[in-house]
């Protein structure tokens, strides 16, 4: 387990922040080791190994536009990043402008990729983006 700086939190969490609003699923898998477990909801199934978590990647890269992620505050514990963090997207589909805000963990190997990431999120629609014509059902992004 590593000894983490505050700046190699930030730059975690810079990372993800731009594979995010960028919709790359190639940086967003990039941040992982090949072998990393990441639990989006804290309910559900973890998605594990390189292949699961290239798959979300790709399917939010499909469905959301206009997103936005900032970590709001950045704790680092031994080889733990840990932030409170605020974010919003727009469905493709439906137009519709969600807001999140959240705390997730990121346990980092000796190479500071993510082995194991938690997130925990509250979610709220807020209303419809007007930037975008949603897609009709069936379509592809």
């Amino acid at each position: 387990m590593p000894t983490l700086t505050p700046g190699d939190g930030q730059d975690v969490l810079t990372a993800f922040k731009a594979a995010c609003e960028d919709r790359d699923p190639d940086a967003g898998t990039a941040i992982f080791s090949d072998d990393a477990e990441w639990r989006p909801d804290p309910f559900e199934a973890p998605l594990i190994g390189a292949n699961a978590i290239r798959e979300q990647w790709n399917r939010l890269a499909a469905t959301q536009v206009n997103v936005e992620f900032d970590a709001e505050r950045i704790w680092v514990a031994d080889g733990a990043v840990l932030s409170s963090w605020h974010a919003a997207q727009t469905s493709r589909q439906t137009g519709e402008r969600t807001r999140l805000r959240g705390f997730l963990s990121m346990e980092l190997d000796d190479a500071h990729k993510v082995q194991r990431m938690r997130q925990w999120a509250v979610t709220r629609v807020v209303g419809m983006d007007s930037t975008i014509s949603p897609e009709p059902a069936g379509e592809a992004a």
